[in-house]
């Protein structure tokens, strides 16, 4: 029995010929590539749009268009944000979003940052909510560059006075003092995901200089025994490759007015065999502590390229 079709003609408004071109694509290639990753037809007429296919898809193929036309009033539409933004609908029946629904947006001076799934939703809600947290997952889903992003928000906002970011070199066994040159220039090979998504949101010149001025501070996690971080956003990727003793003693760090942030993916443990992981041991200990949040992502919260989810399937498939 054939699927029964559906079909919905809308308008995108204002009608502006530039916006329509930045959302088509060159070629038409943003509505085939739409097409091709819900199963729709699209055909469209200026702004006057009509998708043709099963109900679900039909709707959430609107959603989609709806969506990227007004993201193309501020910025280009590429083939990244609409394959996100059909990560955003999912495979699987999602309820398109209800109008008094507030999609949650952080605000940078290089432009918003907006989750990108209802995971990424609720990570981003539950930061604002509690001081301590916990992103948990793979790569590819957002952990560490939404981690970022909310340091940056708080930050120019006045919510913070500095950032610090902190991982473990477990590459180097924590003991940096062999190789060349000085105590940031060691570190820097292991904190660069970080540095990407700041030289992002807030600019190379800018970073630099509030390095320079210490507002933002790069630390290996064995720096941070005997400190105590007030008024500071702390962001500690690359967890799992903490052993338990270093996760209580950073943990221990926290003071007055700092929102903390650890992020890894307990798949890719680097330490010893016989060293258990601190971000695995501090799961079962404090998931059920007020004030502290974990949020556990999946390869379908993956927002890099389709591949990356379809590795971390394949991955868990043959570990199970």
């Amino acid at each position: 029995m054939k699927p029964q079709l559906h079909s919905n003609r809308f308008n995108l408004e204002p009608a502006d010929n530039e916006r329509l071109a930045n959302l088509c694509g060159q070629f038409d290639e943003h509505l085939r590539q739409i097409e091709r990753g819900l199963g729709v037809e699209i055909n469209n007429r200026g702004n006057q749009f009509t998708v043709i296919g099963e109900t679900v898809a039909v709707e959430n193929a609107g959603n989609v268009l709806i969506e990227l036309y007004k993201d193309s009033e501020n910025e280009v539409i590429s083939k990244e944000q609409v394959h996100l933004s059909l990560r955003g609908v999912g495979a699987d029946h999602i309820e398109a979003p209800k109008a008094s629904a507030k999609v949650i947006q952080l605000r940078t001076k290089r432009g918003n940052v907006k989750a990108r799934n209802p995971n990424q939703e609720n990570y981003l809600r539950r930061i604002g909510e509690n001081d301590i947290n916990f992103g948990i997952g793979p790569a590819g889903t957002g952990k560490t560059y939404l981690a970022v992003a909310c340091a940056v928000e708080a930050l120019e906002n006045d919510r913070v006075r500095r950032i610090v970011l902190v991982r473990p070199a477990v590459e180097a066994g924590e003991r940096l003092g062999f190789l060349p040159g000085d105590l940031s220039q060691k570190v820097d090979p292991y904190l660069r995901p970080l540095y990407d998504a700041l030289y992002e949101m807030l600019g190379f010149e800018r970073v630099a200089k509030l390095i320079e001025r210490n507002v933002i501070e790069v630390a290996p996690l064995a720096y941070m025994r005997g400190r105590t971080l007030n008024e500071a956003f702390v962001i500690l990727d690359e967890a799992q490759n903490c052993t338990v003793e270093q996760m209580k003693m950073f943990l221990t760090r926290t003071g007055f007015g700092t929102k903390v942030l650890v992020t890894g993916d307990i798949t890719q443990v680097d330490l010893p065999k016989h060293q258990p992981s601190g971000l695995r041991h501090v799961i079962d200990i404090l998931q059920t502590v007020e004030g502290i949040s974990f949020t556990f992502f999946n390869a379908k919260d993956v927002v890099r390229h389709p591949l990356v989810a379809r590795i971390v399937v394949a991955y868990e498939d043959h570990d199970s």
